[in-house]
């Protein structure tokens, strides 16, 4: 009779603890579940203000494109500009709601993981005891076990109660552990897109001092013109004059370069061996020959459109088409008066092609850089000669082309520009 009350003690006391054992995590997650709903509701109302935040995003966007299909006027420049200074305000303001977010997301995760923790732990206790419990039983003697027990029945039934609850416990232990792999992977998958998040925020932060820089600059034209549409238009033919007179100096460059470019060392076309350059690709003007390039023989001598123009807002991020060095970093705008690439970017490929983005608001890259393909290199703008903001996106054979420091220009003197043989203007749309 006392080994029997001594049994049964040890099997209350079991179970007490199993128990236990069940209710403690029951109650952490009683406490999680309330601080779950409450980032959940912040996460959905993040997501709300994101959606509409992107319906004005687009408005805007409809509005830009609206503008530069209109004739160049100094009202519609300063609209225009003030225009992309709001959507891109308004992108950093969806960024920041999407970083919120993956904070609350990691938070959320997080807390499940140190939940299932505590659950594992627990049961494992569980289990530890269920083999305590089992093994008493195992050291005593079948006549110890019938004496301490009211029959035969009960001796096995206690047995059997053990070794399936053991089991149940071990099986318990596998799916919280796989829970919990599952639940560190997705809080890993949440870091790295706040990592991302992080990095577009830094982005759309550039972007924005484009835009200020630009305003900046629109009001010092704003002084120099009086807000007189007439002297703006002054301002714009004495641009493209000075272009013209540029074009006719590079020109005269150009054809005493004869560069020997070899065909072999230069991809085959139609290899789609570039990338495009933007996100969003809408061509505004072709390589070559183009109606306004024939309409505009000054400022082309007669070689037609060296690259191709893509629209791009200001401030659109410019992406290298391809792996390689940055050979070339410089703002023609430096030197008043000299109207051409404006603010460009040259990178040097491993395959015999350079390729050139130029008209840009702001470069982030340095000479001797190294850079991927579709990395971020810089972004659109409207600087050089330019009746838009658009980028021009020049191929060149890079054994024909050179960085040349102009020292004896009229308008240019002290610009850094790539010239080249004409031989070695390709068309970009021959490798993209």
């Amino acid at each position: 009779m006392i080994k029997q009350k001594t049994t049964q003690s040890s099997v209350f006391l079991f179970v007490a603890t199993l128990l236990i054992s069940y209710l403690l995590p029951l109650s952490s997650f009683v406490l999680h579940s309330q601080t779950a709903e409450e980032l959940q509701a912040k996460i959905d109302s993040r997501n709300t203000d994101i959606t509409n935040l992107q319906a004005e995003i687009k408005n805007y966007e409809k509005q830009i494109v609206d503008l530069d299909s209109k004739a160049s006027s100094l009202s519609n420049t300063i609209k225009s500009l003030d225009l992309n200074r709001k959507k891109i305000e308004t992108n950093i303001a969806i960024i920041e709601d999407k970083i919120a977010t993956k904070n609350d997301e990691i938070k959320l995760i997080s807390s499940k993981i140190t939940v299932k923790e505590g659950s594992i732990a627990d049961n494992q206790r569980s289990v530890r005891q269920t083999f305590i419990n089992i093994q008493e039983i195992d050291d005593r003697s079948i006549p110890e076990i019938l004496l301490s027990s009211q029959s035969l029945a009960g001796a096995w039934n206690s047995l059997e109660e053990l070794s399936i609850l053991e089991k149940g416990l071990q099986d318990n232990i596998v799916a919280l552990g796989q829970a919990k792999a599952g639940l560190e992977s997705d809080k890993k998958a949440t870091q790295k897109a706040k990592a991302d998040l992080l990095a577009l925020n830094a982005q759309l932060t550039d972007q924005r001092a484009v835009v200020l820089s630009t305003v900046n600059d629109q009001k010092a034209l704003l002084k120099a013109t009086n807000r007189s549409e007439s002297t703006y238009k002054n301002i714009l033919a004495s641009k493209k004059a000075q272009e013209a007179a540029l074009q006719a100096e590079i020109s005269n460059y150009e054809q005493s370069l004869h560069l020997l470019i070899n065909p072999s060392q230069i991809p085959h076309t139609g290899s789609g061996i570039l990338s495009w350059p933007l996100e969003n690709i809408f061509i505004t003007q072709y390589f070559g020959n183009t109606s306004f390039a024939t309409a505009n023989p000054q400022i082309y001598n007669g070689k037609g459109h060296t690259g191709v123009d893509f629209r791009a807002s200001i401030g659109t991020p410019v992406k290298a088409a391809l792996g390689g060095v940055v050979v070339g970093v410089a703002n023609t705008d430096a030197i008043r008066g000299c109207y051409s690439y404006g603010r460009w970017i040259m990178v040097k490929h491993d395959n015999g092609l350079s390729t050139l983005y130029s008209h840009l608001s702001l470069q982030i890259v340095k000479v001797g850089e190294s850079v991927n393909t579709g990395e971020v290199i810089g972004y659109s703008g409207n600087t050089g000669y330019s009746t838009g903001p658009h980028l021009h996106f020049g191929v060149y054979a890079t054994q024909g082309v050179q960085i040349k420091l102009f020292t004896n220009s009229i308008n240019c003197k002290g610009a850094t520009i790539p010239i080249a043989d004409y031989s070695a203007y390709l068309n970009p749309l021959s490798y993209l």
